[in-house]
């Protein structure tokens, strides 16, 4: 903390004012006008047009868990006719991953009505950590798809059974998987887009089940030339398979819990701070994601003589530059210290006690 007053952006109050932060003021009357603006007219640092994207996310996620569950319940409906008629147990297992698949968009939707509610007094940065827990979820489903498929590889293994209408199987495999394939391009694309990992965890979890319709598929063909133990073999390859899928998901939904952040993100934020008029050097950047939105705290060093008012208003350019130029960005808190060597001997002094 230096020894002059530390302004401090306020984020939450509004709209964003566009026109009154180019640099510090030029002039007495520059200076007076800008004391009664501020004076009159409240000021804010947050964005309408970034918090009417953050809505619109959220609302584009739920059009998306809509239309994929839609299509993952018809693929199952076509998967139950066959299983009806065929007595494919594997078909009846990949049936039932296709569902469990279609109901992880339920909490899932829950944790994206959540995130659109404002923040309280209790949750004052929102509700936006549901998604990460909807997340946690959602990997523990796909290690459950993991376990399963091996159980049910090994038991056609030690106990191999033959499958009526191997052509229809065959068919409703090849529907499940893409299916399946499908939801998993749609929600991995919308996810990476709108910054959700637990959209892109959910898109992995249905290509997951789109890996054990294939088993399905190749099971069904071994069966069809003889080899019975086709079926299984393939099942424990597929499981692999998932782990695999289940070692991305986890990495992308850990690193959201930890507040992981892609490192080219940071090294943007300080090129735009350095490249703002009025700010000598940037001290720090921090960034985490809450949901599937990018928030920033960062340190900033101006000029020491500058006015309260005119460190201020680089403070406002700053958080508006940023704001405009990292995508995902819904807010930031700019904190500036004056740069000298009263603010070089007050950091060591920390580092000492520390």
């Amino acid at each position: 903390m230096s020894d002059r007053p530390q302004p401090r952006s306020a984020p939450g109050h509004g709209d964003h004012v566009h026109g009154h932060a180019d640099g510090p003021a030029r002039g007495p009357v520059a200076r007076l006008l800008r004391r009664v603006r501020h004076a009159l007219v409240p000021h804010t640092h947050a964005s309408t047009a970034k918090t009417d994207a953050a809505l619109e996310s959220s609302a584009r996620g739920l059009r998306v868990l809509a239309v994929s569950f839609a299509v993952l319940m018809l693929t199952a409906l076509v998967q139950a006719v066959v299983v009806a008629f065929s007595g494919s147990v594997a078909l009846l297992g990949d049936t039932l991953h296709n569902v469990a698949d279609a109901l992880t968009a339920v909490p899932l939707a829950i944790a994206f009505s959540l995130g659109r509610r404002a923040a309280t007094r209790r949750f004052t940065y929102g509700y936006g950590r549901a998604e990460d827990l909807a997340g946690i979820l959602i990997v523990a489903l796909i290690a459950a798809s993991a376990v399963l498929a091996g159980y049910q590889a090994v038991q056609r293994l030690l106990d191999p059974q033959d499958v009526r209408a191997l052509w229809w199987v065959a068919g409703a495999a090849v529907a499940g998987f893409l299916g399946n394939e499908w939801v998993a391009r749609y929600r991995i694309k919308a996810g990476r887009e709108i910054g959700s990992a637990a959209l892109v965890a959910d898109g992995l979890h249905a290509r997951t089940d789109g890996f054990t319709s294939l088993a399905v598929l190749l099971g069904a063909l071994g069966s069809g030339l003889g080899l019975p133990v086709a079926d299984p073999v393939v099942g424990l390859l597929i499981t692999v398979a998932i782990g695999f899928v289940l070692r991305d998901a986890a990495r992308e939904v850990y690193h959201r819990l930890m507040d992981a952040v892609d490192p080219h993100l940071v090294d943007e934020a300080e090129r735009t701070l350095a490249g703002t008029p009025g700010v000598r050097r940037v001290s720090s950047v921090r960034l985490r994601w809450i949901g599937h939105a990018l928030h920033a705290e960062v340190d900033i060093l101006l000029d020491p003589e500058l006015s309260l008012v005119d460190a201020h208003a680089v403070a406002v350019q700053a958080e508006h530059r940023l704001i405009h130029e990292l995508p995902h960005l819904r807010r930031a808190t700019v904190h500036t210290d004056p740069d000298g060597p009263r603010h070089t001997d007050h950091h060591a002094e920390l580092a000492t006690h520390r």
